[in-house]
């Protein structure tokens, strides 16, 4: 866990690069180009770009060595900020667009090989906590890129910022080259299992996902969550001009700065309960905590006194610390030959769902204000996961009283499982697709 703690340090300062960049390249592209339909066309590719490559990420994590993958991503975003350094600013605007694909696809693979590697990095028995040293760092990440984006292009310029932005991504590939951890799938340890492994990518996930209706409703209310997030993010800007026209970034400032801080609670709140109460982070623990993040966020456009608007960002980051917390560790108890894929298949999951939402409530938000919006949007959300809720419910009640739960189960009891599944009459699957 010492290791474990400096990898995170080091993922922590490529995620501060990529929420540095994710400001400045907005803002880049507006000061180059004055046209917000360019700034909205960047985003969209950015998105678009890592839905594409998500399912592709899987296939990556399995076949190679996920510690090669995290490294090659990271030298990739870093030379595309270096790209934007050396090539003359007249031809920045189309530039702008392939650094807008690399940094997308490159993140999507750098998260998906993260998440499928913590159990390996960790050990099965402290995902959890691994998880929670992630969120930590990723929440301080987030507010240090955020806040010091500003201050940074102001103060320096538009490329300064990408030169700090660049040496994030190399800092994080120089840690993850030196530490000697092991990222080693289990699956890639073991040169006898290897027509297994080939019969047992993106099908195997498709059975998986079939036989276990808990599982595949995990993944699709993550989408749907992604879904409901993107309405607050396209309507906060707006909120904020209507209640504080004067000065409507402070108001953002304080909403992230809450719900950050919410975020960077999580660990350590959740992992208290957990000893006081001896309970454990189920999918029952994730669909309530999507529950109260929705309501916390439509909660804050009913326009509360700020003190009020502050509490309620801070629960909304708590409950979103929940829910990945709950989510990340569940999907690691899969086995390590279909953890890749599945973990690229949330992440499609939640990039259309964020990349659509997006675009859908900036359509409905030109015609109605942001209250309606986003508790249409997030109301989704807690229908869905009441839905599921009611279906875990059955599910525990039908299962036999001397097995465990589908959630509790951990990778050791799932794997004779997936040797029935790779050795099914669907055949090989090809992953290149």
């Amino acid at each position: 866990m010492r290791l474990f703690t400096v990898f995170v340090a080091g993922y922590s300062v490529s995620t501060f690069g990529n929420f540095l960049n994710l400001v400045a390249l907005n803002l880049y592209v507006y000061h180059l180009t004055g046209s917000a339909l360019q700034t909205g066309l960047l985003m969209a590719t950015r998105l678009a770009a890592g839905f594409v490559v998500a399912p592709v990420a899987g296939g990556l994590v399995t076949r190679f060595d996920p510690r090669t993958v995290m490294i090659v991503t990271d030298v990739a975003q870093a030379l595309a900020m270096i790209a934007l350094l050396a090539v003359p600013a007249a031809g920045h605007p189309q530039l702008l667009y392939a650094v807008a694909v690399v940094l997308g696809s490159g993140n999507t693979i750098f998260n998906v090989a993260l998440r499928t590697s913590v159990p390996e990095l960790v050990g099965d028995a402290e995902r959890l906590r691994g998880n929670g040293y992630l969120l930590t760092g990723r929440s301080a990440a987030t507010v240090l890129g955020f806040t010091s984006a500003g201050p940074i292009i102001s103060e320096f310029g538009f490329l300064p910022a990408f030169a700090v932005n660049a040496g994030s991504f190399l800092v994080s590939a120089v840690v993850l080259a030196c530490l000697p951890l092991s990222f080693r799938n289990a699956v890639a340890v073991s040169t006898a299992r290897k027509s297994i492994r080939e019969r047992a990518g993106l099908g195997a996930v498709r059975m998986l996902l079939a036989g276990s209706p808990v599982l595949a409703g995990m993944v699709a209310l993550r989408g749907v969550d992604a879904w409901g997030s993107a309405s607050h993010n396209v309507a906060l800007p707006v909120f904020a001009n209507v209640v504080n026209p004067g000065n409507p970034a402070a108001l953002l400032s304080q909403f992230w700065a809450a719900w950050a801080f919410g975020t960077l609670l999580t660990h350590q709140m959740v992992s208290l309960w957990l000893k006081r109460t001896g309970r454990s982070l189920d999918e029952r623990t994730f669909a309530v905590a999507a529950c109260v993040m929705s309501l916390a966020f439509v909660a804050a456009f009913t326009g509360p006194p700020v003190p009020l608007l502050i509490l309620v960002a801070l629960v909304a980051g708590f409950a979103d610390g929940c829910t990945e917390l709950a989510y990340s560790t569940r999907l690691q108890a899969a086995p390590a030959q279909v953890r890749g894929h599945l973990f690229g298949i949330s992440a499609t999951a939640e990039t259309f769902g964020f990349a659509v939402g997006m675009l859908a409530s900036g359509l409905v938000l030109e015609r109605a204000s942001p209250m309606p919006v986003v508790a249409l949007f997030h109301g989704t959300v807690v229908v869905t996961a009441g839905a599921f809720l009611l279906l875990t419910l059955t599910r525990w009640r039908t299962v036999d009283r001397g097995a465990p739960p589908l959630a509790d189960r951990t990778a050791d009891d799932q794997k004779p499982d997936l040797d029935v599944l790779a050795s099914s009459s669907h055949g090989p699957h090809d992953d290149r697709r």
